[in-house]
């Protein structure tokens, strides 16, 4: 079984930005800009939240799809890709959690 990835997803919201805000809710996210888009990435990070601690498991996975999504569109208009991000990923898997967090408050 070949797996949906973040890239696909990120081909997704491309492909859904650049449709009509008429037709897409994503273009119409897009278009209403970065604050709007980020505001709607946090209600949907607070529903993940909100899921996690209550237990509800069913509902952790739709919250975190719908996360994924929106952070997949604040990443777009900001012009990041996955990659980006994996690339920073893979960075800090050469160091320890407390090793990397240790050395963001030096920066």
């Amino acid at each position: 079984m070949a797996g949906f990835t973040l890239t696909d997803l990120e081909a997704i919201v491309a492909r859904r930005a650049a449709a009509s805000p008429e037709e897409s809710w994503t273009a119409r996210l897009v278009a209403a800009g970065q604050g709007k888009a980020a505001k709607k990435l946090g209600e949907e990070a607070i529903e993940a939240v909100m899921a996690a601690v209550t237990g509800d498991r069913e509902n952790l996975v739709y919250e975190s799809a719908d996360l994924l999504f929106h952070l997949l569109v604040v990443l777009k208009i900001a012009d990041i890709s996955v990659d980006t991000i994996m690339a920073e990923l893979e960075r800090r898997t050469g160091q320890s959690g407390l090793a990397e967090k240790a050395a963001r408050k030096d920066s």
